[in-house]
């Protein structure tokens, strides 16, 4: 997850370090304040050829190590996200595995068109009820759509399941990070359309600040209520953020 977060820091860098933006000094300035007016806002094509560049190149190094991430979690040491002392009994499947895999398909099939249903409303729910646009993409929209995954990871935890806790609620973020994300950018580019790795510097700083936050408190294995409030608190400053953006 870190990785995926200096992946986004580093397009965002280069492009405030190519898009020139500068006060312009009144005129009649003494010679030592023109050293800092070097111009107006500029955007070149070649600062953009240079963002597809990286955004396409780190896409493929991304998918790249995502796929070696499964093969290292579920193949070559998978003992490591196995918990101390765990002993799993074996359950008998409910269903086969064709019935499985069509129920699966049947139902990606319906949570595509309520998706598409869902985004279609967001822009006369804003207007209807006056929230910003970015708090529903950003706040509303993953928070209803993860509640599964929240109430399993609430559930695991309440169990004593930490290292299953942390795999539930940090591994959907590697997924679309690492995963889903470079895979778009990829699929963009086979298609024509110019999609990037640069997000606005606001958005990129949250995800900093958050991929930090969450790295300290769960380096050591160990959680309690405290770290639980923190996490809640600097999701609540990025609400707030979002709100008034």
């Amino acid at each position: 997850m870190t990785l995926a977060c200096i992946t986004l820091v580093i397009p965002a860098a280069y492009h405030s370090a190519k898009t020139v933006n500068r006060i312009p000094l009144p005129t009649g300035s003494d010679n030592f304040l023109s050293l800092f007016d070097n111009g107006v806002p500029v955007d070149t094509d070649a600062a953009k050829s240079g963002l597809l560049s990286i955004s396409r190149g780190t896409s493929i190094l991304l998918l790249l190590v995502y796929f070696a991430y499964l093969y290292f979690q579920l193949k070559s040491h998978a003992s490591l996200f196995q918990a101390p002392n765990e002993e799993e009994s074996e359950e008998t499947p409910n269903m086969s595995m064709v019935s499985a895999t069509i129920t699966l398909l049947a139902v990606t099939v319906v949570t595509s068109f309520c998706a598409d249903y869902l985004v279609a409303s967001i822009e006369e729910t804003a207007e209807k009820y006056s929230i910003p646009k970015p708090f529903i993409g950003v706040i509303l929209l993953p928070l209803v759509a993860n509640a599964a995954e929240h109430v399993t990871s609430v559930w695991m935890a309440a169990k004593g399941k930490t290292e299953l806790t942390i795999g539930i609620a940090v591994g959907s973020s590697i997924q679309i990070a690492v995963f889903v994300i470079p895979l778009l950018i990829l699929v963009g580019w086979a298609i024509g359309q110019e999609l990037t790795l640069y997000f606005a510097d606001f958005e990129t700083v949250c995800l900093f600040v958050s991929v930090m936050l969450v790295n300290l408190l769960i380096q050591d294995g160990k959680s309690n209520y405290m770290e639980g409030l923190m996490l809640m608190t600097l999701y609540l400053v990025i609400a707030i953020a979002f709100w008034v953006s």
